[in-house]
């Protein structure tokens, strides 16, 4: 659903008091320049605006000191990531960027990225990601060895959660393979992500992986099995990551 700046805000607010402390890690609608948003940044700009609000409200974002959850089952490291995406969860069959979109254009499956999500100032939402990696990795290798964590992202930080896509040509707009060992480099005790509006529970390398978006509101009317409430990921921290 496309968002715009005030809507986000709002939505924001409204988290806000209802809980102690939110904390905001960026999804691709939020990166949207809409022609009907009357915030018409683009790209870092929008991403660094939205950065702003929320410090504004007391939001914690991917730019500020991580939160310590110090109750039942603390000290957990929270870490809110926000690394986009670079075309590295190829469909079948296709082994470079390119080729990757071209089939995506072929079969018209193409995410609406690809027309209104900037990535200004850099030439591409892949160089962006590249540098969101950059500063996002020497964070996490701050952290002091065996820090337990709770990494939260937008986008699935392993391929995996993609294989199950009805369009597998849309893996390429949901995260990147370089994040692929993160949960074990970073003493993950769970990982939560929103992004492919399929909620559940998964394991790898035996770290929980959590899929917590509630989906649109026509998604929730064609399954009606989905929860539609928050989901506990450690005591008393209620998350939902977008969508």
């Amino acid at each position: 659903m496309a968002e715009k700046a005030a809507d986000i805000e709002w939505a924001l607010r409204a988290l806000s008091a209802r809980f102690a402390t939110v904390v905001w890690v960026p999804g691709n609608h939020e990166l949207w320049s809409l022609s009907t948003d009357p915030v018409q940044l683009r790209g870092e700009a929008r991403y660094r605006y939205l950065v702003a609000m929320c410090r504004r409200i007391g939001v914690i974002t991917p730019e500020d000191p991580f939160p310590v959850w110090r109750g039942a089952g603390g000290p957990v490291v929270i870490v809110p990531l926000f690394v986009l995406y670079d075309y590295s969860f190829r469909p079948d069959g296709t082994t470079t960027k390119d080729e990757a979109l071209a089939l995506a254009y072929e079969t018209g499956i193409v995410c609406s990225d690809e027309a209104v999500l900037h990535s200004d100032p850099y030439p591409s939402p892949d160089a962006w990601c590249r540098a969101r990696l950059k500063v996002t990795e020497r964070r996490l290798a701050e952290l002091p060895q065996g820090t337990p964590t709770l990494l939260v992202s937008h986008f699935p930080l392993t391929r995996e959660p993609t294989r199950v896509l009805r369009y597998p040509e849309f893996a390429q707009w949901c995260g990147t393979e370089r994040t692929a060992d993160w949960h074990v480099r970073f003493g993950a005790q769970v990982v939560v992500y929103g992004h492919l509006h399929i909620p559940g529970t998964t394991w790898q390398d035996g770290v929980r992986f959590e899929e917590v978006s509630l989906g649109y509101p026509e998604e929730l009317d064609l399954n009606p099995e989905r929860p539609r409430i928050l989901r506990q990921i450690l005591p008393a921290i209620d998350m939902y990551c977008g969508g």
